[in-house]
């Protein structure tokens, strides 16, 4: 296990599955303690500390459902609990604006519920949740959000979704400047489709799916989840202290 984020505190919004899972279990083998967030699957939530916990890791869960009344009051309640019971201090290090959910419609077919929706989980809990952590977080920490490869091409066929990604890359942009000051640096990593449990049923198992999607890449082949993970875990570590209000493109040279 790598030891270059020991002592450091992590929380990953949407941390049970798919991407923000892979980004917890990467930050959990960096030595980071990892405060993993999820809205529902309490199994997966637990598997997830326990990968951490059997790689020499760290971990607690804990539970909020984003885009609710009460969503970021209820995340930090437990989070401050979880580290309480695990002896650590009420701080953080690295935030990890993770958690998203998508709405494929174009403009003709979004309304009102879908559209605020998106907005509710995908823009206001995390410009809330950020709110909320920077007291909390100490000096020269990390917020990283995930953004979207859809913020650089055409989306028409989810375009509120690629609006939610685009107000995130604004508002990281924005607040390195406000945070700079105290050697707190924001980026954005931007995957594009990636081969996850939420993508399974149209691309995993549909080999002309997975071929359309190769070609897209200038690397000519589908992303994993590690793929993105490892681009965070860089900008999470104190080899990217210079670099701020910057974006990864980790869609692998899609569409360029």
């Amino acid at each position: 296990m790598a030891a270059h984020l020991d002592g450091r505190i992590a929380l990953v919004t949407g941390a049970s599955r798919g991407i923000g899972r892979a980004i917890a279990e990467r930050l959990g083998r960096d030595g980071a303690f990892v405060v993993v967030h999820y809205a529902r699957d309490d199994a997966a939530a637990r598997e997830v500390v326990a990968t951490i916990a059997g790689a020499g890791g760290q971990a607690a869960a804990v539970r909020a459902e984003l885009g609710t009344p009460g969503d970021i009051g209820t995340l930090f309640a437990g989070l401050e609990r979880a580290l309480r019971d695990a002896g650590r201090e009420v701080a953080l290090d690295i935030l990890v604006n993770n958690a998203g959910i998508g709405l494929p419609a174009t403009i003709e077919q979004v309304d009102e519920a879908g559209f605020d929706r998106v907005f509710a989980v995908n823009v206001k809990a995390p410009f809330f949740l950020t709110q909320r952590a920077l007291p909390l977080l100490r000096d020269g920490g990390r917020i990283i959000n995930v953004s979207s490869g859809v913020t650089r091409v055409a989306f028409p066929e989810g375009i509120a979704y690629a609006s939610t990604k685009g107000a995130l890359d604004a508002f990281g942009h924005s607040l390195a400047k406000h945070v700079g000051p105290r050697g707190i640096t924001v980026n954005a990593v931007a995957p594009g489709v990636i081969d996850t449990d939420v993508n399974a049923g149209w691309l995993r198992d549909n080999p002309g799916a997975q071929a359309t999607v190769a070609e897209w890449s200038a690397l000519g082949r589908v992303g994993q989840p590690a793929d993105v993970a490892d681009a965070v875990a860089f900008l999470a570590s104190d080899d990217a202290r210079w670099v701020t209000a910057g974006r990864i493109d980790a869609t692998g040279g899609a569409r360029i």
